[in-house]
């Protein structure tokens, strides 16, 4: 810490009482050395007289084996209670080493915030997924590039976020702006370890998240089987591609796997009764196949030259995106509002109620932790109710 810095702190915290060091000195002497009186309680704390007339508090205190002398004010435009608040302020800084010379030059390397976003990017995104930096890309593209026009990285705050976010509010759905909320908190968060910022000052901690909402939507047995019955018939149609999107939802369904999982299989991915995924949300992981799993990739046809699963026939590529086609296959089996995440949810709840426990679904499902099994683990009514008569008939046969 330097001598400007501590005095950079008595000239903020006069401002905080509205005084300035540009303020008249009247007193006028024909002293010809000056002196200083050190008042007793207070260590490092006097008033220095000089041979013009004027009378100024100072401080003194040791920095890295050297004595600094810091000038408060002068006595006519300060009382001595706030000099001395003033002067214990300056030696509490100097003992704990903050330098806000350093701050300062900190300040003067800060990036623009459109700046940082470039440099964040081409440091941190070899760190993502490529589905991750498709994903952030458009985010980045859409809502963060143009976000703080003119704004330093380390001047951003509470204010700016707060209205940011409040706009993008109106311009997006409340789970986009959610996302766009997490990706800046982690660019501020580089920021503090880049040195751009100080430590623990990032503001998307104060922001609230807009509520999630959690879909509970599964398929009850009466809905299972109406949607079984359109994959059986488009999977023994003469439409080959349909055949190709039944088969892959059909194996969404008997095995609780991601569509983009799923979609993303090759043949060397398949292990006997086994899936061996090269790449998940959680990382690679490995999916079990029943009876029925295997019977379904078995009947797939397989192609020379033809690395994946489920191949589009027409367009001669891989059906990668099987949400294309799910609005077809629903509507026919009279299912609106479904989703194709709806099936994993499906799956985990008929697991539950087979009386799978939580342990054993999240393994299914590729989860690391149980919290995440448990919102997809649903009962329907009818197993409710069940489970209800079965309590009860044996609470009563204990009373009875």
């Amino acid at each position: 810490m330097t001598v400007l810095a501590l005095k950079r702190i008595v000239r903020e915290s006069l401002a905080e009482v509205g005084i300035s060091f540009e303020y008249p000195y009247p007193y006028r002497s024909g002293t010809k050395a000056r002196s200083t009186t050190w008042f007793e309680h207070e260590r490092g704390f006097g008033l220095r007289l000089y041979p013009t007339g004027r009378e100024v508090y100072i401080v003194q205190t040791r920095m890295a084996g050297r004595l600094r002398t810091i000038t408060i004010a002068p006595s006519t435009i300060i009382s001595q209670h706030q000099a001395l608040t003033i002067a214990r302020r300056v030696i509490a800084y100097a003992q704990v080493g903050h330098d806000p010379a350093t701050d300062r030059a900190r300040i003067r390397s800060a990036p623009r915030f459109d700046n940082f976003v470039d440099e964040y990017w081409r440091r941190w995104s070899a760190q993502w997924k490529a589905s991750t930096l498709a994903t952030h890309g458009v985010y980045r593209r859409l809502y963060l590039d143009h976000a703080f026009p003119g704004i330093f990285i380390d001047e951003l705050n509470e204010a700016h976020v707060t209205q940011w976010f409040a706009a993008l509010n109106d311009e997006t759905g409340p789970g986009a702006a959610n996302r766009c909320l997490t990706i800046l908190a982690n660019m501020l968060t580089k920021a503090e370890s880049w040195g751009y910022r100080l430590e623990n000052t990032n503001p998307c901690r104060t922001v609230r998240h807009n509520r999630k909402y959690r879909c509970e939507r599964f398929l009850s047995s009466a809905e299972l089987e109406r949607l079984g019955e359109v994959l059986a018939e488009d999977r023994a149609g003469e439409d080959k591609l349909k055949a190709v999107v039944a088969s892959a939802v059909t194996l969404l369904l008997l095995t609780g796997c991601r569509s983009g999982e799923v979609a993303g299989l090759q043949w060397s991915d398949v292990k006997g009764n086994r899936l061996k995924l090269r790449d998940s949300k959680t990382g690679p992981r490995t999916v079990w196949l029943g009876d029925q799993a295997r019977a379904v990739i078995a009947a797939l046809p397989r192609q020379r030259g033809v690395a994946w699963l489920f191949w589009n026939p027409v367009l001669c590529k891989p059906v990668l995106r099987i949400g294309n086609h799910w609005p077809s296959i629903r509507n026919r089996a009279g299912l609106p509002g479904v989703r194709v995440h709806d099936l994993r949810h499906t799956f985990a709840s008929h697991a539950a109620m087979n009386r799978e426990t939580l342990p054993m679904i999240g393994r299914l499902l590729g989860h690391r932790n149980t919290q995440s099994t448990s919102r997809y683990a649903h009962l329907d009514d009818n197993h409710v109710l069940g489970a209800a008569e079965q309590i009860g008939t044996a609470i009563e046969r204990m009373i009875a």
